[in-house]
């Protein structure tokens, strides 16, 4: 089972995200290919697919998905060890 993602959750990253897309967006690319490269594999793979598709729209969208999950997991883990 995934997660919840709360409000603020969603607010936190997308402050985060919204500062400057493009700086945030190459340093997901970067922390992606140290953390879950296979994860960073797919996003680009899914984009490679069809030519009508915005590469960097795809790619914003799974980097935010990642990091809301991510932020998520790490809260539901805290959780437990109090």
């Amino acid at each position: 089972m995934l997660p919840i993602i709360t409000e603020e959750m969603s607010s936190e990253i997308f402050t985060e995200a919204f500062q400057d897309v493009q700086a945030w967006r190459k340093n997901m690319v970067q922390y992606l290919k140290e953390e879950n490269p296979e994860v960073n594999t797919a996003i680009l793979e899914v984009a490679k697919h069809d030519e009508n598709i915005d590469l960097k729209a795809v790619a914003l969208g799974a980097y935010l998905s990642y990091r809301l999950i991510e932020l998520a997991a790490e809260n539901d883990s805290m959780a437990i060890e109090v």
